[in-house]
């Protein structure tokens, strides 16, 4: 928070957010995050206390994130795209003692709070009732508390204009919710300092040097991606601009971009083929120093268009995962063309190894885990000491991907050791959805993986050993069973019946061979993504 009340006290006037065509000063956002940590506060929330949030992007979801850390709390996003079950286990394994939600995500925090009762609970814009009995307006919550609290406007905070919690750097700062192979989602508890190295990581990276820099939000805000575009503006002074939630247009973003004058912009590749196919594009005045992509692969087609449609605009891919904050490779524009496929070098703050099952450094071109060490990684996942232990097995985090360094220290993510489908940019676990599917009672046995989709890069594939054979299941019947308890994203898009699913010798279904079989085949299915 001290950058936060620094930029508020040196650039009051300077605008940090932009959103929907309004602007937020630093000022402004100082004195707003402040009010809300003190209607927190109010409200019985103390430092370490679960602060859950379920919104889709909007300038009070940045404020309430913030405000949490300015009370001491901790703040948790939650993927709005979850239904009320899902929302529901993270409530509960989180401990949240407050959720604020708006009026899209109100029905879902309804469904969560009847399973899970949350107290304190704020709804922005709409009727709070829809979010269940004992919610509260939070424009109205806010509004009653004073522009500039005194020591006695929040427990436990400093003095000042703006007082706020004294937190370390070592204290939690989010907990990301992020799918794990078991089917339960794991917290991972990012520190203060995780978000500075992110910040320090992304400044370097993507040429933010300075308090000009005006950089994109594109992320949804309870995915690191979101929060961690966010860091580097915290840090410099510079200015978010926020994208709306909704149906990705690309003649609307790249009209946003012109005219918010951007100067970085991250998207995953599938937006960016979108964003190069928009007409008139090169006609643009763009104020565009560089462009970032990453959470899954580009197409080679991809990179090749991003370069005709913004010459001299540096091309930055990135690669790492929620529990590093999240960024742990780079791959500068420049090396881009005659290194394609790489996710590039380590970025500084952190140490890398590639390793065998053994913890054992593999020779240089040979393919192994990557592991990692530094001062952006999680301090462990939250009330879960096995899963950290297992993690950090040997004293190094791993990460479940199998790279290859190449003579010049560029890294090739080859497989995922982990079982996990990424589309759309979204991870999507095997093991959750497997177990969801398994409970239909046409459905014997299943295996899920990914494959090919030419929007998506990857799309869940359900293979199916039917309870009966002459009445298998039909997609129908499988999204039908896990419309309340999936969310969208997760669902199979395609389902392929067998007579028995193949297996290695210990009982364990061989994917691998289920992947080969299916590497091809064609997506004839529509995609409830589409």
């Amino acid at each position: 928070m001290t950058q936060l009340v620094r930029h508020a006290h040196q650039v009051p006037d300077g605008v940090a957010l932009r959103f929907d065509g309004r602007g937020v000063t630093w000022s402004e956002l100082a004195d707003r995050v402040s009010r809300v940590a003190a209607a927190l506060t109010r409200r019985g929330i103390r430092p370490g206390d679960r602060v859950a949030t379920l919104m889709l992007n909007r300038v009070e979801h940045i404020e309430t994130i913030l405000a949490a850390a300015w009370a001491g709390a901790v703040a948790v996003p939650v993927n709005f795209r979850l239904v009320g079950a899902e929302v529901a286990w993270i409530l509960d394994n989180s401990g949240a003692t407050a959720l604020v939600v708006d009026e899209m995500t109100a029905p879902v925090a309804a469904a969560a709070r009847a399973l899970v009762p949350v107290e304190v609970c704020l709804v922005v814009g709409g009727d709070p009732g829809r979010a269940g009995a004992g919610a509260e307006d939070f424009a109205a919550a806010v509004a009653a508390e004073p522009e500039r609290p005194d020591e006695a406007g929040a427990a436990g905070v400093a003095g000042g204009r703006f007082p706020y919690a004294l937190v370390r750097e070592t204290d939690t700062f989010l907990i990301m919710y992020t799918s794990g192979t078991t089917g339960n989602p794991k917290g991972a508890m990012l520190t203060h300092l995780n978000l500075l190295m992110q910040a320090i990581t992304a400044t370097r990276s993507y040429q933010l040097l300075d308090g000009e820099a005006v950089v994109l939000v594109s992320a949804p805000l309870f995915h690191i991606a979101g929060v961690g575009a966010l860091a580097p503006v915290l840090l410099t002074g510079g200015r978010a601009v926020v994208m709306p939630t909704g149906a990705f247009d690309p003649v609307a973003l790249v009209d946003l971009i012109a005219r918010e004058r951007v100067t970085n912009a991250f998207l995953v590749p599938t937006q960016w083929q979108a964003v190069c196919e928009v007409p008139g594009l090169r006609e643009k005045d763009l104020a565009l120093r560089s462009m970032s992509w990453g959470a899954s692969p580009a197409l080679a087609s991809t990179l090749t268009a991003m370069a005709a449609a913004f010459p001299g605009v540096a091309n930055v891919a990135v690669f790492g995962q929620t529990e590093l904050s999240p960024v742990t490779c780079v791959l500068d524009g420049a090396d881009a063309p005659r290194k394609r496929g790489s996710v590039g070098k380590p970025v500084p703050t952190v140490a890398v190894r590639i390793v065998d099952d053994e913890m054992r450094d593999v020779p240089r071109g040979e393919v192994g885990e990557i592991v990692y060490r530094g001062p952006g990684l999680m301090s462990g996942y939250w009330r879960d000491p096995e899963a950290t232990a297992a993690a950090c097995a040997g004293g190094w985090f791993h990460s479940g991907d199998l790279v290859r360094e190449d003579e010049e220290g560029f890294l090739y993510v080859v497989d995922r050791k982990k079982d996990m489908i990424i589309s759309g940019g979204e991870n999507i676990y095997c093991a959750e959805v497997e177990s969801v599917l398994a409970g239909h009672p046409k459905v014997r046995d299943v295996a899920l993986i990914g494959v090919p989709h030419p929007r998506w890069i990857e799309t869940p594939l359900a293979v199916v050993e039917p309870t009966d054979p002459n009445d298998p299941p039909t997609l129908d019947d499988l999204l039908t069973w896990t419309k309340e308890r999936l969310a969208s994203y997760k669902k199979p898009t395609v389902v392929e019946i067998v007579d028995v699913l193949p297996r290695n010798a210990s009982g364990k279904v061989r994917k691998i061979d289920l992947r080969a079989r299916y590497a091809n085949l064609p997506a004839r299915n529509p995609t409830t993504s589409d």
